[in-house]
């Protein structure tokens, strides 16, 4: 499952717990070189009444549900109910409320393209579900996830960094194979390795 993301308003949300955002936008070309062509989801919610509302693409930890779809001039743009009778999703709502969680991802599967110049358009897309992301993070964000972290002169722990990883669109796999090259050696080093050093072999796992 592939994974786009983009900014909710933190205002999109009600006290009780209805949201709306902008789940795919067009024309937009990503860091990746994807951009997607308006109507790509349409065949994908023909006949659709809801699409799972998760946190952090994580199946285990669904929040509500989306209910509505209408395509805009800047893109899909979405409804629902965040479930607050659920733990995740009173958890949801609270973060939106506060401004923590700021994004909304996509997970989808490609099922026609066609690469123009350096640009991948993605002409049809299977919409598996949307997802409530921290901030609509991408590689260098996750820089920016961890230095809380160092600040406070500590390292973030294994699951902790693959979550992070794992909120920026990379796959379990994926997660698990950069922080084990760019974190767990530095938990292993008796060195005396710093969190500046972690954040240096982050930057460079990532090509940042």
């Amino acid at each position: 499952m592939n994974h786009l993301d983009f900014i909710l308003d933190t205002k999109a949300v009600t006290e009780d717990g209805q949201i709306e955002g902008l789940a795919a936008g067009y024309g937009n070309i990503d860091a990746g070189g994807d951009v997607i062509v308006p109507g790509a989801l349409a065949r994908s919610l023909k006949g659709r009444t809801s699409v799972p509302m998760l946190m952090y693409h994580d199946q285990t930890r669904p929040a509500g549900i989306w209910t509505d779809f209408a395509e805009s001039r800047d893109g899909l743009i979405v409804k629902g109910q965040i479930s607050l009778s659920s733990r995740a999703g009173q958890e949801a709502h609270a973060l939106v409320r506060d401004g923590a969680i700021g994004g909304l991802s996509i997970g989808y599967k490609t099922i026609r393209e066609q690469v123009v110049g350096k640009t991948r358009q993605l002409l049809e897309l299977a919409l598996y579900e949307v997802s409530l992301v921290t901030i609509p993070m991408n590689e260098r964000a996750v820089i920016t996830s961890v230095k809380s972290l160092i600040e406070d002169g500590r390292l973030p722990t294994l699951p902790e960094f693959e979550n992070f990883l794992r909120e920026a669109g990379f796959s379990k796999s994926q997660a698990t194979a950069i922080a084990g090259k760019g974190l767990a050696p530095l938990i292993r080093s008796e060195s005396g390795s710093t969190p500046s050093d972690f954040l240096s072999a982050l930057m460079a796992q990532i090509g940042a």
